[in-house]
């Protein structure tokens, strides 16, 4: 299974661009389908656009599941910007792994059991994160899904429609959610916690997410001409910019919280213009959320009087929050103890299982990653920590699904 999904939307560079609804979002979904397909599962795609593959619960048309009990897993296969292979991917492979190794077992689930693929986990291409499950929690309005647009202009309905889906149906699924009883997603560590806990941990299991969120800051200034133009005379947005930067890695270090300004856009961007306007996207997070509201309000603070001094007007844009996350104290406890006392860890990183927690209980398990890169091509899990995963998700889904 790795090997066949390694290859796609690889970048020149190393890393992945698997956007949402893109020709390697289809050659991901496609694979997602015959693994389905391999194992005689039936597959269905929602009307958000997220893959699903049942065993014990038939796609649209057949009979319904038990109503509560099923037992989903699974994560996303897309990616960030020239990210690594492990983000997403690991948690589905390893939940076809998962239920291969049950089969080997002779395990008779008792209760539904799902393989997932949620779609645009990541954002890359509409920039709101977890889009798909986003969608179908009700959390992402019909209304606000349909105003996203790629750095291209166009819309998150043109994509989908583009690429056979149709985006009329978009929404909340109530029906389906109703149909899980847990959910428990696999995924890499983005982090060296557990490489560096006392022992040989090769498995972690989630206790909650910092609440986190995007602001886009808007610095309006005047174009002019680089060349003629004296340093007293302009309206520099770039200085306001980079200012604002240096104040969010101080403000972030003294308040124990993170902040990351890792996209930026320029208008003209020209290298002999001034620029007219500078817009910055931030990435903040934090232990708690009045931590996180503090962060922040400092951080637009230091741009607007920075702004004031270099005659720049700032604006400011929240265009996602996801508050903190606390996972299902029973299912995190079960799963810990199934494991035989696996380290409990936070972690500063959204996911699917995070949007998932606010409508049904849900739970993580984390791989060790021995460098604690993500996001990054460098992004790597060692085998034998990868075979230790499916094994753990197999103990769990066998706990969960066939007693």
């Amino acid at each position: 299974m790795w090997r066949d999904l390694l290859p796609v939307g690889r970048a020149p560079g190393g890393g992945y661009r698997r956007y949402a609804w893109t020709g390697a979002d289809a050659e991901c979904r496609a694979w997602f389908r015959e693994q389905a397909t391999a194992r005689g599962l039936a597959c269905e795609v929602d009307r958000n656009g997220n893959q699903w593959a049942w065993l014990g619960g038939p796609a649209s048309g057949g009979d319904a599941p038990g109503a509560g009990d099923a037992v989903v897993t699974g994560s996303h296969l897309d990616s960030v910007p020239d990210g690594g292979a492990f983000d997403g991917p690991l948690g589905v492979v390893s939940a076809f792994a998962a239920l291969d190794e049950l089969r080997e077992r002779g395990a008779r689930p008792a209760r539904p059991l799902a393989v997932v693929n949620f779609g645009d986990e990541e954002g890359a291409r509409f920039g709101l994160a977890c889009v798909g499950s986003r969608l179908t929690t009700g959390q992402l309005t019909p209304e606000r899904a349909r105003e996203l647009r790629d750095a291209d202009g166009t819309t998150l309905p043109r994509a989908m429609e583009r690429a056979g889906h149709d985006p009329d149906a978009i929404g909340a699924d109530p029906e389906r959610l109703a149909r899980i009883g847990a959910f428990v997603e696999l995924h890499i560590e983005q982090g060296r916690h557990l490489a560096a806990a006392p022992g040989d941990h090769p498995v972690g299991v989630a206790s909650a997410i910092w609440p986190h969120g995007r602001w886009r800051f808007d610095f309006h200034g005047e174009a002019n001409h680089a060349g003629t133009t004296r340093l007293e005379d302009r309206r520099d947005p770039m200085l306001t910019y980079a200012n604002t930067v240096l104040a969010a890695r101080k403000k972030a270090r003294l308040a124990g919280a993170l902040a990351t300004f890792g996209k930026v856009a320029v208008e003209p961007n020209g290298v002999n213009a001034i620029a007219s306007l500078v817009r910055g996207w931030l990435d903040s997070r934090a232990p708690d959320e009045d931590t996180l509201a503090a962060v922040v309000a400092e951080i637009e603070r230091a741009a607007a009087e920075r702004g004031a001094r270099d005659g720049v007007r700032v604006t400011v844009t929240r265009e996602s929050f996801t508050p903190v996350v606390e996972f299902d104290h029973a299912l995190r406890d079960r799963l810990a103890g199934r494991l035989g006392g696996a380290p409990v860890l936070p972690t500063g990183a959204g996911h699917d299982a995070g949007i998932l927690s606010a409508v049904l209980p849900t739970a993580m398990l984390y791989v060790r990653n021995p460098t604690g890169v993500s996001h990054s091509p460098a992004e790597s899990a060692g085998e034998d920590d990868c075979a230790a995963g499916v094994r753990a998700l197999a103990d769990v889904l066998e706990d969960l699904a066939c007693r």
